[in-house]
């Protein structure tokens, strides 16, 4: 007889993922007996959860989103994709994660079998053991987040460097701010009035206040002042002429890093047409989380949290019967930094 579990579904995404979302603990569970199962896999009874745009952003994407994560086996699909819990049942081939042991991580892509669940299939390349005292529901606050901020920052920083994340209260930039800081950067921000005086807690040297002044004029400012950007890190996507005003206030040899830049066919063309075709001035990337498996990143940043060198920034906390809740929250914005979903017990 099937196994039935703790989730929450949804079978359209009209009118948005969150009016869609239903509670049930009568959802069908991942199949248990190995002989269903491949060698390599591992599930995991969830603990704790976080949610991402990209949990809605993906099913409500035409067509794409469909065939990405909508289930084909069953009525209903699961959304969610960071996670920390424990090791319930392995395939035969893995011997370094023990039934029992706590893990966290993200999955590799957007699913149909998500992580708010109160069990998901994980690819082992991306299912870390907890270290020692983090919380979980810390730990599960830094798969695609942190994780996005790591590979913004650390791969294109030195010490000493000025860097600029805008959105620095944001899930990713709340880590972002600490990463940077950490390997020894200056760091400005822009972020609401409310988002202030967090920024300054995490660290960030300078802050504006996106709802006060015009950030663009004051990043022009910095650059004609002597003090151009090294990197800069878009979190938010607005304002929309961000990339194309950055040779004013980053260095010729700087980088702009997009992760919620508009994917427009203007700001597209901006970011990948050479100069003299209407493209941008400066060195442009996008970073996507989920292209390839980055264990050692989320390794490295589960050590930082153990040893108290970044922490988790949590807005606020739902049980899984309020996902849809918390989904139309972070959809409205002016969340600082992660909303976590409660699936299991922590004992």
């Amino acid at each position: 007889m099937a196994q039935r579990m703790r989730a929450v579904q949804y079978t359209s995404v009209q009118g948005g993922l969150e009016k869609n979302l239903r509670y049930t603990e009568d959802a069908l569970a991942p199949q248990h007996d190995e002989q269903m199962q491949r060698g390599d896999h591992v599930m995991v009874e969830v603990i704790s959860a976080s949610i991402n745009p990209l949990d809605w952003k993906m099913p409500e994407t035409p067509v794409l989103g469909k065939a990405l994560t909508y289930s084909f086996t069953s009525s209903a699909s699961i959304p969610g994709m960071d996670y920390c819990g424990r090791i319930k049942s392995t395939g035969s081939t893995i011997d370094s994660l023990a039934i029992g042991e706590m893990v966290y991580g993200r999955l590799t892509r957007p699913t149909s079998s998500g992580t708010l669940a109160q069990y998901v299939n994980i690819d082992p390349g991306t299912c870390i053991p907890l270290p020692q005292g983090v919380n979980p529901d810390h730990a599960a606050t830094l798969g695609i987040a942190g994780e996005t901020a790591y590979r913004s920052i650390v791969p294109n920083v030195q010490s000493g460097d000025r860097v600029f994340i805008n959105g620095g209260s944001s899930g990713t930039g709340t880590y972002g701010i600490q990463i940077a800081k950490l390997l020894g950067c200056h760091v400005t921000v822009s972020c609401s009035t409310a988002g202030m005086e967090l920024c300054k807690e995490l660290g960030a040297d300078q802050a504006f206040d996106y709802t006060k002044t015009d950030v663009i004029a004051e990043l022009i400012e910095s650059g004609k002042s002597g003090e151009p950007f090294d990197l800069v890190v878009d979190d938010v996507g607005v304002p929309a002429d961000l990339y194309n005003e950055s040779h004013l206030y980053l260095k010729p040899e700087g980088k702009f890093i997009s992760i919620g830049s508009k994917n427009d066919i203007r700001s597209l063309a901006a970011r990948t047409l050479p100069t003299f075709m209407g493209g941008g001035r400066r060195k442009s990337e996008q970073v996507h989380v989920l292209l390839g498996s980055h264990r050692d990143d989320l390794v490295q940043l589960g050590r930082w949290m153990a040893d108290g060198k970044i922490k988790a920034v949590i807005d606020s906390t739902y049980p899984l019967a309020d996902a849809a809740e918390a989904y139309g929250k972070l959809k409205g914005g002016h969340v600082h930094g992660k909303i976590v979903i409660r699936v299991g017990a922590k004992q």
